[in-house]
């Protein structure tokens, strides 16, 4: 490209500028083994003729340049045997070329499609997933926060529920927990529900005591909650808040990690962080590890047993709850030191086990705290 200015004279001068493609014209003087930074001019393509003094000065470094002509034309042979990459590399001083990893250089890390400056073993973030749960809802999250506020990864809200949040918030900006204000949209998919109520936190799970380290701290009144097979998160979550009512501060399930089911905390509208998860290597198992250390097991039944408003409550004993639709298994119901039914009118075979669990605690309540 060129354009053409006139001075005072009347001369024309004429400016050239080089575009990007000239970088592959640029070569080394092969009298003085300089250049490479500028490419080759020649009075033909305008370029500036040497001044006087240094055409002296080159004839005066002729016969050392003719010594070295033989070294550089060594060299030259030797360079142009490299691939072509290697040369425009050496020859342009801007120009960025990749190699290929030879056998000394270190293997790259697999990053597993993880992408980020660090890098994070996949198995480490699979296993942190699982240590991982969601929990939502206003009262839910209100409670987990009072109660153990360094469980929390993150968290996310939507406007209208941040200034009941204020303290929440204060606190993660203190302590550098990412929190996200969102809208309704958003906090769905973050909940992955839209019974979210304004609230979702990541939290990490709760791991679940053993049977040995709870009799340990019980108190001379403690009644303990025993679960056979009872998943639907709705009903655990009304069980736990009937739980936190009554005094009752402990479950025994087979998986903790059930207790900590979003949909089960924000049923439990707070109620599930006042109730610790007991596991065993079975559920039978515990049972037998708490009747030795001094519990009654009292099961429950449709038909036959004692009427629960004529029976006697122990004040230490385990309350053993099965599934709504087949009750307890013939092994739970085996173990029983104390087998009640909650009467009513007949039109309907039993209550919802939540329910019954409400009407059973309230009783052991009534005759042992009230």
């Amino acid at each position: 490209m060129n354009d053409e200015l006139k001075n005072k004279s009347g001369k024309v001068k004429v400016m050239y500028v080089r575009s990007d493609d000239d970088s592959d014209k640029r070569t080394v003087n092969p009298r003085t083994g300089k250049g490479a930074g500028r490419p080759a001019s020649s009075r033909a393509d305008g370029g500036r003729r040497p001044a006087r003094d240094d055409r002296n000065s080159r004839g005066d470094d002729r016969k050392r340049d003719d010594r070295k002509r033989d070294d550089r034309k060594r060299d030259d042979r030797k360079r142009d045997d490299r691939p072509r990459d290697d040369f425009q590399r050496d020859s342009s001083p801007w120009r960025t070329v990749s190699r290929a990893p030879t056998d000394d250089a270190p293997a790259k890390a697999d990053h597993g499609g993880i992408t980020g400056k660090s890098f994070i073993d996949p198995e480490v973030l699979r296993r942190q997933r699982a240590e991982e749960t969601r929990v939502y809802g206003e009262n839910a999250c209100q409670a987990l926060f009072q109660s153990r506020p360094e469980c929390i990864v993150r968290a996310w809200f939507i406007q209208s529920v941040t200034p009941r949040f204020k303290e929440a918030l204060r606190w993660m900006a203190a302590n550098r927990k990412a929190y996200h204000v969102v809208d309704d949209e958003e906090l769905t998919k973050a909940s992955g529900t839209e019974h979210h109520g304004g609230v979702c936190f990541l939290i990490k799970k709760r791991n679940g005591t053993t049977v040995q380290q709870w009799v340990s701290q019980a108190d001379a009144d403690d009644c303990v909650l025993a679960l056979e097979d009872v998943g639907n998160p709705h009903n655990l979550g009304a069980m736990m808040r009937s739980c936190a009512h009554f005094g009752v501060k402990g479950v025994l399930l087979q998986d903790a990690a059930i207790v900590e089911s979003g949909a089960a905390i924000r049923t439990a509208e707070g109620g599930a962080e006042h109730v610790q998860p007991i596991t065993g290597e079975s559920v039978l198992d515990a049972i037998e590890e708490f009747r030795k250390a001094g519990y009654s097991i009292v099961t429950t039944s449709s038909h036959t047993g004692t009427p629960l408003f004529q029976a006697t409550l122990p004040r230490k004993m385990v309350l053993v709850l099965g599934q709504e639709r087949d009750g307890l298994s013939d092994a739970a119901l085996s173990t029983a030191d104390l087998s009640v039914s909650i009467e009513g009118t007949g039109k309907v075979e039993s209550l919802n086990v939540s329910v019954a669990t409400g009407v059973l605690l309230a009783e052991w309540w009534r005759q042992n705290k009230a």
